[in-house]
């Protein structure tokens, strides 16, 4: 288990949720291979592999970007958060969610929160927490590619909403001898090219000269970034950390939702 502090720039709600002590909050990124929870009674990051113990070995519950094992995502947030969190008060729940995962993945991902027992869980497209954690001005639109250890997606951002989104069940946990990083590279510079052929407006294509938002595991590998820009002919921009960057665009949020008016509860008295 890794503790991380909040990269410098990167703002979180830990100044003010002393102030509303009743109701702790919880950003949670369920990734495939790792999980990352940030919680704002530690204000650091919690980054483990994403396995269950039920006794008898590992288990994988989520597997390219799907919920496999509902059961074992309880287990395993639990085993990660229950005893971090304090014993009585109201728990507000950010969770950060695959742009095409669908409603399944927000329904069983919901069905393993309730675990923790929260007041309210708000969930949030990946891509949109990324932006948010490098702090991209939302009001052009963005294309943000996110490569994790087994799913990658393009997804196009207006006004902060998904408009677009391509996916391929592709990561770096599949690279090896027989698997070049170029293989990533040109899944992306596929996807984002039938984007920009099918969107009727011009949207995707002023996305795209503004440059690629670059997060995941993926962004932290030379090979594919430099691959990537080379092939799309325009910029690719890393965010910082990149392998942190949805549970940081997910905590920065914390603050805003908790006067959500779904979560009156934890707002001022």
């Amino acid at each position: 288990m890794t503790p991380t502090a909040l990269p410098r720039g990167v703002t979180a709600p830990n100044r003010t949720w002393p102030s509303y002590r009743s109701c702790s909050g919880v950003a949670l990124d369920l990734g495939s291979a790792r999980t990352r929870a940030w919680l704002s009674v530690r204000g650091t990051i919690l980054d483990v592999p994403t396995v269950s113990f039920p006794g008898d070995g590992d288990v994988h519950p989520i597997q390219r970007g799907t919920i496999v094992d509902t059961p074992a995502t309880a287990r395993m947030l639990d085993r990660l958060l229950r005893h971090r969190l304090p014993r009585f008060g109201r728990r507000l729940i950010v969770l950060t969610t695959p742009v095409l995962g669908g409603v399944a993945f927000r329904t069983e991902a919901r069905s393993a929160l309730r675990t923790l027992g929260p007041y309210t869980v708000l969930t949030v497209p990946s891509a949109r927490a990324v932006a948010t954690a490098a702090g991209a001005d939302l009001t052009r639109p963005l294309l943000v590619v996110d490569i994790g250890a087994h799913v990658t997606e393009a997804v196009l951002l207006v006004d902060g909403g998904v408009t677009d989104a391509r996916r391929t069940l592709l990561g770096t946990s599949d690279l090896d001898g027989r698997t070049p990083a170029t293989q990533i590279a040109d899944a992306v510079t596929g996807m984002v090219t039938l984007m920009v052929e099918q969107d009727r407006t011009p949207q995707t294509l002023d996305a795209l000269r503004r440059g690629v938002l670059l997060a995941g595991g993926g962004a932290l590998r030379a090979d594919i970034t430099h691959g990537l820009a080379t092939r799309l002919r325009h910029p690719v921009q890393p965010v910082p950390a990149p392998h942190t960057a949805a549970v940081r665009g997910a905590a920065a949020l914390l603050d805003s939702a908790r006067i959500h008016p779904s979560t009156g509860a934890c707002g001022p008295p």
